[in-house]
C-alpha cells in the first residue's frame, strides 16, 4: 500500500505540472496581450512597451512559464494586473464561500441520493419507485441555472423566507445570515447533482440485491434491511465512491454558473472577471486551485477505495 501511496503521489504531482502547462499555454493562446488590460485606446508605444514589461508578456513564452512555476514552488501565485493586489489572499478569502457552498451542497446531495437510489431499487416494483427513478432521468435534462431561477422564483419572490443573492459583507461572523445567504445555492446543486448521482446509487443498489451473497444472507434468516447493512453496503460503495468523487469535483467546478445566478463572491464571479479583465494572474490562479482540488479529489477517492475493497489492494500488492 506504502509502494501505491508513493506511485499515486508522484501521479498527482505530475498531473499539476501537466495541467498548468496546459492553462499557461492555452491562456496565451487566446487573441490579445494581457497588457492591453493596462492600456487605456490611445497608448503610445512607449505605453505599451512599459505595459507588456510590468506583465512580463515581452519575454520567451518559455521564461513567462519558468517564472510562473517559480511562483507556485513558493506557493506564490503573483499579482492582479488590475487591482496589483496578491492572487492567493484574494483566492483564499474567495474560498470561504466556494468551498462550504460545494461541501454543503454535496452533502445534501448524497443524503438524497441515498434515500432516493435505495428507494428506487429496493421498491422498483412499486409506483413511487418508478416516480423516483424519473426523477432522477428529468434531474439530469434540467440545467442547474434554472433550477436556481425557479427556486428564488418560490422561495425568494413568492413565499420571501430566503434571500434572492449576494452574500454579508461581514462574511461569516454571523453564521445564521451566512447560512440563510448559501441556502438556495445550496438547495439548487444538491438537487441537480442528487439526481444524476442517485441513478450510480440505485444501480449499485440493484447489483446488490440480485447477488449471491446476499441471498445467502436472507436464506440465513437474516432481514433485508440487516443483509443490506451487513453485506451490501460495503461492496455497493466501491463503484460509487469513483462517482463521488467525479461529483464532488463537478460542484466546484459548476460553482461558476451558480454563483452568478446568486451573485456570490466566490471563485466563480473572481474567474469571470479575470477573463472579462484579461487578467491572466487571477485567471491562472484560480485555475491552479481547482485543478488541484480535483486532483486531490480524486487521489482521495482512490485511497478510499482500496480501504474498503480488499480485492483493489490485494491487486496492488500483487502488481509490485
Amino acid at each position: 500500500m506504502l509502494t501505491y501511496l508513493l506511485r499515486r503521489s508522484a501521479f498527482l504531482v505530475v498531473s499539476l505540472v501537466v495541467a498548468m502547462m496546459v492553462i499557461f499555454v492555452l491562456l496565451r493562446l487566446l487573441p490579445g496581450d494581457p497588457a492591453n488590460a493596462l492600456l487605456s485606446v490611445d497608448a503610445t508605444e512607449e505605453q505599451i512597451a512599459a505595459a507588456r514589461a510590468q506583465v512580463g508578456s515581452d519575454r520567451p513564452l518559455f521564461e513567462q512559464f519558468a517564472l510562473w512555476a517559480g511562483q507556485m514552488v513558493r506557493f506564490d501565485l503573483g499579482e492582479s494586473y488590475i487591482s496589483t493586489l496578491p492572487v492567493g489572499p484574494e483566492i483564499a478569502a474567495r474560498l470561504q464561500i466556494t468551498l462550504p457552498l460545494t461541501l454543503l451542497a454535496f452533502v445534501l446531495a448524497l443524503l438524497l441520493s441515498l434515500v432516493i437510489g435505495i428507494t428506487a431499487a429496493v421498491k422498483a416494483d412499486t409506483w413511487y419507485g418508478t416516480v423516483l427513478s424519473g426523477f432522477s432521468q428529468l434531474g439530469i435534462a434540467v440545467p442547474v441555472f434554472w433550477v436556481g431561477i425557479l427556486l428564488v422564483w418560490v422561495f425568494a419572490l413568492g413565499l420571501g423566507v430566503l434571500p434572492s443573492g449576494g452574500f454579508p459583507r461581514d462574511d461569516w461572523e454571523d453564521p445564521a445570515d451566512a447560512l440563510r445567504s448559501l441556502a438556495l445555492p445550496v438547495l439548487t446543486i444538491a438537487i441537480v447533482m442528487s439526481a444524476s448521482l442517485s441513478r450510480y446509487v440505485r444501480a449499485a443498489t440493484l447489483d446488490v440485491l440480485g447477488s449471491d451473497y446476499l441471498r445467502t444472507a436472507r436464506a440465513g434468516g437474516a432481514g433485508l434491511g440487516e443483509a443490506l447493512l451487513r453485506h451490501g453496503v460495503r461492496n455497493g460503495a466501491v463503484p460509487v465512491i469513483a462517482v463521488l468523487g467525479i461529483e464532488l469535483s463537478t460542484t466546484l467546478l459548476g460553482a461558476v454558473v451558480v454563483e452568478s445566478v446568486f451573485t456570490l463572491p466566490g471563485l466563480g464571479s473572481m474567474l469571470l472577471t479575470g477573463i472579462e479583465q484579461h487578467d491572466f494572474a487571477n485567471i491562472q490562479g484560480v485555475l491552479v486551485v481547482s485543478t488541484l482540488f480535483v486532483l486531490l479529489v480524486g487521489f482521495l477517492a482512490d485511497i478510499v477505495q482500496r480501504l474498503i475493497d480488499p480485492r483493489l489492494r490485494a491487486r496492488v500488492a500483487g502488481a509490485r
